[in-house]
């Protein structure tokens, strides 16, 4: 089983909508990356939390776009910076 993550700490996902967004979309979508293929596109990008994960989900649904999935991609783990 893989470890849980810790739903403070900020996390890589990949999450596909039907339709194809405009890449100037990105910005409003906290920077993420956006790609299309076909009819569906795909945002990826570093997520600070689940709060922010929520937000962005509740944009999508204000636009009245379709979710097709959302995943986490497990990644190095996000270190915190050490004091000079």
């Amino acid at each position: 089983m893989a470890p849980k993550a810790d739903p403070g700490q900020p996390l890589t996902y990949q999450i596909k909508v039907q339709g194809q967004l405009d890449r100037d979309w990105s910005d409003s979508f906290s920077g993420m990356a956006i790609s299309l293929r076909g009819d569906h596109t795909t945002l990826t990008g570093l997520v600070s939390d689940q709060a922010a994960l929520r937000g962005m989900l509740n944009r999508m649904w204000d636009l009245n776009l379709i979710l097709i999935s959302v995943f986490a991609i497990p990644d190095e783990p996000v270190q915190a910076k050490e004091d000079s």
